[in-house]
């Protein structure tokens, strides 16, 4: 099999839980297939005319807590030059994000994009689960007040949250008795225009 670039774009390595990030564990797995592999976060990927840019490190990564990546000198590369680009940094699912999956659709698929850009930027993942109701407590998705209500006075104990976070931030729980909701609603709606997530609390989750 002939030896691969590649590049990840993710999260500073600094982050990296080695016990637990499935991009730590794809990175192991291609060094040890003998492919070369750099490292870049998204502010360090540009475009410059028809040219996709990004300022990266070669990278070694071995699971040793403490020591678990080395970095090779930072150079600029033409990411259409790699082999294959793993999309790999968290949410939020925020406007910085889906430019850089526009970004990545100048190289794809030329250069390997690993998600499909276009295909990661349709399917929020929060969005995307709600085609399979069954599988999901009851759930609305919007920001008008009374149908937030009304959800509420049906289901009683409720879970309110953004709709493109993560991470569990800016995730609250509604009780029956609460009478905050106004309150949380408020500090929502000065936040953002976009819609929140409302789902009944389930115990057992």
């Amino acid at each position: 099999m002939p030896k691969l670039n590649v590049a990840v774009q993710m999260d500073p390595m600094t982050t990296v839980d080695i016990n637990a990030d499935s991009t730590f564990a794809l990175m192991l797995e291609a060094q040890a297939r003998g492919h070369a592999l750099w490292h870049y976060e998204v502010p360090q990927m540009w475009l410059d005319g028809a040219v996709l840019k990004a300022r990266v490190h070669p990278v070694r990564v071995q699971r040793v807590a403490g020591d678990f990546y080395s970095f090779g000198p930072l150079e600029t590369v033409d990411l259409s030059a790699m082999d294959v680009v793993l999309m790999r940094q968290d949410p939020p699912f925020d406007m910085g994000y889906i430019t850089a999956t526009h970004l990545l659709e100048h190289i794809h698929p030329k250069t390997l994009v690993v998600n499909d850009p276009a295909s990661v930027r349709n399917a929020p993942e929060k969005l995307l689960v709600a085609h399979f109701p069954q599988l999901m407590p009851p759930t609305m998705i919007g920001r008008d007040r009374e149908a937030i209500k009304e959800f509420r006075a049906r289901h009683k104990d409720i879970i309110v949250k953004p709709l493109f976070g993560n991470g569990g931030i800016g995730v609250f729980r509604v009780k029956p008795d609460d009478e905050n909701l106004g309150s949380l609603l408020d500090m929502f709606f000065a936040a953002s225009r976009e819609p929140l997530m409302i789902q009944r609390y389930e115990p057992a989750v």
